[in-house]
């Protein structure tokens, strides 16, 4: 029977901290990736956990991320509007340092944006979505991707998964959080179905002639399909706009086009909008905070489920009893503390 491991938060992070730093990113760049990763573990979002440590080394190996850049703080007094250039690193690090003056921002004019230029996205939006609610703010994100969605209607590639976040701060419990692809399912998810060997539900994606199919391999070599048929292409299309042309960034296209693969992580921009619920409603009667519990008692008292509480009860159980690794995910991580860029292709 194999193995398993179980190590605590703080040792999961020092395991995946360390293979950054021993592939070359410098601290600004590894601590922020190890956050992100060990938070997708931690909320057992495996998609978007340690899995996804090969990829930013490939990424790294390539050339297409530097792991030694410094973003670039940008304010202009007066204007709500915080740009944040990450010189070619990982957004990761370039949100970090732009959070503190994007939420000052936004409690002082109610409404900001925090933009980053010139970034590689990685992993989640979620955890960004968190960290602003955690400043009192309601927070959009969004980011383009590559070109791997079909719009409806369509039959090759030219939208990005194109993510999609919001989060709602909440006093006395954890926000209310949603983070989705604009496609029917994560490319992520579509790359675990094909390493699992299992099919994919039909309506996820078409093959390269715009067959529907439901083998992985034929997905990733065709186009995933937007979820919720027209709405969603009309989201991802939005996403485009907003998140690529309005920032002055790449759109999905021109990502794909800048990389040739689908293999490395994606080089474009991001969007941050951030609201101060306080300021929105003030001189109108009733707190927002405690009318949206209203309306959050009213949705789980019929049975429903709130967004992320699997997450968070995952988070819970994580905090208190470790996080389960397999053998294999080990020795992984011991080869790709090892060995490094020289691990991947």
């Amino acid at each position: 029977m194999a193995q398993s491991l179980t190590l605590t938060i703080t040792a999961l992070r020092e395991r995946v901290e360390a293979i950054f730093l021993n592939a070359g990113l410098n601290p600004v760049q590894a601590t922020a990736l190890t956050t992100v990763i060990v938070a997708g573990e931690r909320d057992a979002c495996k998609s978007h956990g340690i899995y996804r440590i090969e990829g930013a080394l490939r990424t790294v190996k390539a050339g297409k991320v530097d792991p030694r850049a410094i973003p670039e703080l940008q304010l202009n007094e007066g204007s709500a509007i915080v740009k944040v250039n990450a010189k070619r690193g990982f957004a990761n690090a370039a949100f970090e340092l732009g959070l503190p003056a994007f939420a000052k921002r936004t409690s002082e004019f109610g409404l900001a944006a925090l933009v980053i230029n010139d970034c590689t996205h990685f992993s989640a939006l979620w955890p960004e979505v968190e960290a602003v609610t955690k400043e009192g703010l309601a927070a959009l994100v969004m980011c383009p991707s590559y070109a791997t969605v079909a719009p409806t209607g369509g039959n090759k590639p030219l939208l990005g998964t194109n993510p999609f976040a919001f989060g709602w701060p909440r006093k006395d419990a954890a926000p209310y959080v949603f983070d989705f692809a604009t496609s029917v399912a994560a490319r992520g998810e579509i790359e675990l179905h094909r390493r699992s060997g299992r099919s994919l539900p039909q309506g996820w994606a078409i093959d390269a002639e715009g067959n529907p199919t439901t083998e992985p391999e034929a997905a990733l070599a065709g186009a995933m399909l937007p979820f919720g048929g027209h709405k969603g292409s009309a989201i991802g299309t939005m996403i485009e706009l907003l998140a690529g042309i309005m920032i002055g960034d790449l759109t999905s296209p021109e990502v794909l086009d800048y990389l040739g693969t689908t293999t490395l992580a994606p080089f474009h921009g991001e969007l941050i909008i951030g609201m101060s619920p306080e300021a929105f409603a003030a001189g109108r009667p009733g707190d927002p905070f405690a009318r949206a519990e209203k309306l959050f008692d009213a949705i789980v008292g019929q049975g429903a489920r709130l967004p992320s509480q699997r997450r968070f009860a995952a988070r819970q159980t994580s905090e208190t009893q470790g996080i389960i690794l397999t053998e294999a995910e080990v020795e992984q991580l011991d080869r790709l503390r090892e060995l490094g860029l020289e691990a991947v292709s």
